[in-house]
């Protein structure tokens, strides 16, 4: 087997790397893939969700866990479960170049959550600009959209000069993300017909395309 790595990243903190990693772990494991996720951010925020969830399930349901893997010894773990595993997500940390480097470097695809307002975006640059080096592609995912919401003309025109690796698929700034990390779960668990099950789940099909 030669599973697909898909690497989160984003060398802005705050843009919600943890949150997309955890349910697209979950998504990518109800849709039958064998999962594997590695968390190199120093917060270990994925860890701990990760963590809460074993306790409080018995099993996971969201593939194998590793974590606190620093620098070459991250390319041997994301080649070695993917030998084994049909998705590796990486959840790399910001404001490290060198860690972000090895995780984009063994990638297939960089997906970079950004939030909808320029400064958000003009703080993703790094990261594309590290993912072009590598030669990696990109798919770019509005994250924490309000609903309804209209984009100021200053965000559509940031956002359509980085329209060829905008994702089709948005996620909402919807409590239900949050919630059901607080309790070891993800969206399609707590509420599987809920509007963020279905985002999540867009997502992950739109990745699948990427990766194929």
């Amino acid at each position: 087997m030669s599973g697909k790595v898909v690497a989160v990243a984003q060398q802005k903190g705050g843009a919600g790397k943890t949150t997309v990693v955890a349910h697209l772990a979950v998504v990518f494991t109800e849709a039958g893939k064998s999962v594997a996720v590695i968390d190199i951010d120093p917060q270990q925020s994925l860890s701990q969700w990760y963590r809460m969830r074993e306790a409080r399930r018995g099993e996971t349901g969201a593939g194998v866990l590793a974590s606190s893997i620093e620098g070459w010894r991250t390319r041997n773990e994301v080649r070695r479960l993917a030998e084994s595993h049909d998705i590796v997500l990486v959840d790399s940390p910001p404001h490290a170049e060198s860690e972000a480097r090895i995780a984009i470097r063994a990638a297939d695809l960089v997906v970079v959550p950004v939030q909808p307002s320029p400064m958000d975006v003009w703080a993703t640059k790094p990261t594309l600009q590290l993912a072009e080096r590598e030669k990696v592609p990109v798919l770019i995912v509005l994250n924490r959209v309000p609903p309804r919401a209209k984009l100021t003309e200053a965000m559509i025109a940031e956002v359509q000069s980085l329209e060829e690796h905008l994702a089709d698929s948005r996620l909402g700034n919807r409590v239900a993300f949050a919630a059901a990390l607080a309790e070891g779960h993800a969206v399609t668990e707590r509420e599987p017909s809920g509007r963020a099950s279905e985002e999540i789940r867009a997502l992950m099909q739109e990745i699948q395309r990427r990766l194929h």
